[in-house]
Parts: structure tokens; sequence; C-alpha cells
């Protein structure tokens, strides 16, 4: 029996948007109330959790360079400050 392929529409892509937005809240959590006994070890719980994120991010933005629309409310909050940068940026250069 073949294996059906994952669906890369829309609805994958706000997922994936979700899923991305619980590790920036991870992070948040992490620097703001989670005690470590070094400075290594909340740079190491930091690391891991970028890790985890790291190709969710990639994917996200593969699918939305490919053409797979989006709704700006679901771009996690991370993305949303990358959007701001970038549309300043391009005010700045007109």
């Amino acid at each position: 029996m073949a294996k059906i392929a994952p669906r890369r529409d829309r609805y994958f892509l706000r997922d994936l948007h979700q899923e991305i937005d619980l590790y920036d809240r991870k992070l948040a959590y992490l620097d703001k109330f989670v005690e470590f006994a070094s400075l290594a070890d909340r740079e190491e719980a930091e690391k891991e959790l970028l890790a985890k994120r790291a190709p969710l991010e990639k994917a996200a933005l593969e699918l939305a360079a490919s053409g797979v629309e989006y709704d700006e409310k679901d771009l996690p909050r991370s993305f949303s400050t990358m959007n701001i940068e970038r549309n300043s940026a391009r005010k700045n250069l007109t």
C-alpha cells in the first residue's frame, strides 16, 4: 500500500505557525520564570528549544515562499515582528 504524502496546504501552515508560537511561549517562559543552577544550564535548555523550533520555522517559511496562503492573524508572534522589521526596511529603501 502506498504512503499518502502529508498535505501542504494553508491548514498545515496554520498548524506549523501554532507550533512555532508554542515554542516562542516556552522560550519566553524559560527567560522569565525558570531558575537554573548556572548560566550554562539555561543556555543548554534554550538551545534545545531553539533546535526543535528551527525546522518548523524553516518549513513554514518555505511553504509561505512557495505560495501557500495564510492569514496574518495566524502568524506566530516572532514572525509578526519579522514582518514589521521587513516592512520598515522596505519603507527605508524607498
